[in-house]
């Protein structure tokens, strides 16, 4: 875990009086400087959060590994800053679901970063990360491609002030599947890069009604790329409440088995 540590460059002197400061500082802070990870879709991002206040970030490449990308990203964005990773006080990723190798790149960042320096981390769902970029909303169907042109999928809300809370759980479906398990919703925001291959086939089956004086229909959010600004902001309340993990309990949410595992159900079936 050491490795990830020593790859990143520190702006300030890290002595063992230092050391010994940051072993005795209270672990919650009122407002800590967060550094989110989101590596479960292929670009990815690498966001610095204090507050509401986004102080850096870092958009990935869609082209690039986020394994030859993520250290300098994060440096990058420290540098931006003008603080050290030392400074920061919570690790918060992407949990998934999303790209399997990008995940685990992403996780295993997060948790040597916090057991290295004894931090707190958090972990969040890409898909409540989709839903709160697209904002305050009753139902939103977050989306992201799961492979195979198929997709994941769940309905959350999500409050004026940026609370999200799940409706349905994450599922892997195809694209027919998932219309029809949120056709019967007359009001709607549809989120997420799984929505750009798909946006054809939602509109070809938005309903078109209005009840009372209020319109209905559904809505196409605007895509997010910097995820990981939104995974720092929900990790905030998880943070205060004190439900933060240790980097051991840290865990994916993959939702689907990996390629990988269902050859091997094949071979053993």
């Amino acid at each position: 875990m050491l490795f990830v540590l020593f790859a990143l460059r520190d702006r300030k002197t890290y002595n063992r009086a230092t050391e010994k400061h940051l072993s005795i500082r209270p672990l919650m802070e009122s407002h800590p400087l967060i550094l989110g990870l989101e590596t479960a879709t292929l670009a990815g991002s690498v966001s610095l959060v204090q507050g509401e206040h986004v102080r850096a970030t870092r958009l990935g490449d869609p082209e690039t590994s986020h394994s030859n990308t993520l250290l300098r990203d994060i440096q990058e964005v420290l540098d931006d800053a003008n603080v050290s990773i030392h400074d920061v006080g919570l690790f918060a990723a992407a949990v998934g679901p999303g790209s399997f190798t990008g995940l685990r790149i992403g996780l295993a960042t997060a948790k040597a970063l916090a057991a290295t320096l004894n931090k707190p981390c958090v972990g969040i769902p890409t898909l409540h990360a989709v839903a709160r970029a697209a904002g305050a909303s009753k139902a939103t169907v977050a989306l992201l491609p799961a492979g195979r042109g198929e997709l994941f999928a769940q309905l959350l809300s999500v409050s004026e002030d940026g609370e999200v809370r799940e409706l349905d759980a994450p599922a892997h479906l195809a694209p027919e599947k998932m219309i029809e398990r949120y056709a019967s919703l007359s009001k709607l925001i549809w989120a997420g890069e799984g929505i750009l291959r798909y946006r054809d086939l939602i509109n070809r089956h938005q309903p078109a009604f209005q009840i009372g004086d209020q319109p209905q229909g559904w809505t196409i959010a605007p895509l997010e790329k910097n995820l990981a600004q939104y995974v720092a902001l929900l990790s905030q309340k998880p943070y205060q409440s004190g439900k933060v993990s240790t980097p051991d309990s840290l865990e994916a949410l993959y939702v689907r088995p990996s390629d990988a595992e269902l050859k091997a159900n094949v071979v053993n079936s």
